[in-house]
């Protein structure tokens, strides 16, 4: 040994022995299990099972007349769900007509909480309980909540959508903008049944996945999905032609998060939504339609879904990315539509 070397002192520690590795990793993996039970049930394969809502009246039927003031949302800023219908009140301008209160999720509540008592309720489980004495369900979100008789109308954001779109014309700012039209029923439920188990509900069936095969099979659809948009998106400005309907709001609470949390936390990351020029230019596009802006806090996003989801990120650390600039031009105005011929 030489003497430049001989005075050198090893530092650090070995590492642990394979048996505490194979402990460790047991040990681990079956916790994990246990918690992903509970955050995201799955089928015999390791497939996600997404459970269905269970409060399912309508604004509009008995006893629940359209009103103005009646009304109030429970959305939690995080959640694409909610956000659907964030998007909608703004583009209807519901503004003065159906109240939102913002909830946010505890890691150590287990559930969704307010900042502030709400109908003499701190968390939506006991505003859950409240309409429903013994709701064993889950407590979601999006909640629309009917002040008068105080109970839950839908927890269904695909319903609560149609509702705030048709049933308070009487009362919105912009009664005139239809997105579920009659003549284009059709092409936009026929988007929505194949965006919502590849696209909206596939990023999680990714994410939550607990077998490589439930993986696997949940990613290829993912992608072959978003391919077929964007192709789709390569002759018209929207996904049912020249104008905005609710299969663009149903996408975009999706597309927005996309590159935010789900190419990372969720292992959709064979590509980003910026890296494709149709879908990227469209997300920029529905971001920059009045109001929507409004709605969307990436910061919040990114917080609640790597702070909240400990068995996806046991850690808790918050990535400072990605960088995104959805203010920039996005160039679909004249998508789909004839050039106009001089001479």
């Amino acid at each position: 040994m030489s003497q430049a070397t001989s005075g050198i002192k090893k530092k650090g520690k070995p590492l642990p022995s394979k048996f505490i590795i194979g402990l460790g990793k047991f040990v681990w993996t079956t916790l994990w299990q246990i918690m992903m039970a509970r955050l995201a049930p799955r089928n015999a394969s390791g497939a996600y099972i997404r459970p269905a809502s269970q409060f399912t009246n309508s604004v509009g039927t008995n006893p629940y007349p359209p009103a103005k003031g009646r009304y109030r949302l429970y959305v939690g800023l995080g959640c694409p769900w909610a956000h659907r219908t964030l998007v909608v009140w703004a583009l209807k301008g519901l503004e003065e007509v159906v109240s939102i209160t913002l909830v946010a999720p505890s890691p150590t509540e287990g559930g969704w909480v307010f900042n502030e008592e709400e109908e003499g309720c701190r968390t939506l489980a006991e505003l859950y309980e409240r309409a429903e004495p013994g709701y064993k369900g889950r407590c979601t979100v999006p909640v629309l909540w009917d002040t008068e008789t105080k109970t839950i109308v839908n927890n269904e954001s695909a319903e609560i959508i149609v509702m705030l779109n048709s049933e308070l014309n009487d009362f919105a700012k912009y009664p005139k903008l239809d997105l579920y039209p009659e003549e284009l029923k059709e092409k936009v439920d026929g988007w929505n049944e194949k965006i919502y188990p590849s696209v909206n509900n596939g990023v999680y069936l990714c994410g939550f996945a607990q077998t490589q095969a439930a993986y696997d099979t949940a990613c290829d659809g993912l992608f072959k999905m978003l391919d077929e948009i964007e192709a789709a998106l390569g002759t018209r400005r929207y996904l049912c032609g020249d104008r905005v309907t609710l299969a663009d709001v149903r996408l975009f609470t999706t597309l927005f998060r996309f590159d935010i949390v789900y190419y990372g936390l969720f292992k959709c990351n064979r590509r980003r939504i910026q890296d494709y020029k149709n879908l990227g230019a469209y997300l920029r596009d529905l971001y920059q339609l009045p109001g929507v802006a409004n709605t969307c806090d990436p910061e919040v996003v990114k917080r609640e879904y790597y702070g909240n989801l400990f068995p996806l990120n046991p850690g808790g650390i918050i990535p400072s990315g990605p960088e995104l600039n959805l203010l920039e031009s996005h160039g679909r105005e004249n998508i789909g539509k004839e050039p106009v011929l001089e001479g």
